[in-house]
C-alpha cells in the first residue's frame, strides 16, 4: 500500500507543539486593516491553540495518531 500523503494546505497552516497540541494562527489580519483597531490587530498578531473538538480532523489531515 502506498504512503498516506498529508493535506498540504493542514501542513501548511499548523504547527505541533511539543506536548502535542497544535497551533494556528489568528484569521482576519491580511486585509481590510484601515477599519480595524490597533488592540485587534495586535490580538491578531499572536498564535493560539487550535480547539479540543477540531483536533482530530485536523490531525487526521497531517496523518498523526
Amino acid at each position: 500500500m502506498p504512503k498516506m500523503k498529508t493535506k498540504s494546505s493542514a501542513k501548511k497552516r499548523f504547527k505541533v507543539t511539543g506536548t502535542g497540541k497544535l497551533k494556528r494562527k489568528h484569521a482576519f489580519k491580511s486585509h481590510i486593516l484601515t477599519k480595524k483597531s490597533k488592540k485587534r490587530k495586535l490580538k491578531l498578531t499572536h498564535d493560539t491553540l487550535v480547539h479540543k473538538a477540531d483536533e482530530p480532523s485536523i490531525k487526521q489531515m497531517l496523518n498523526l495518531k
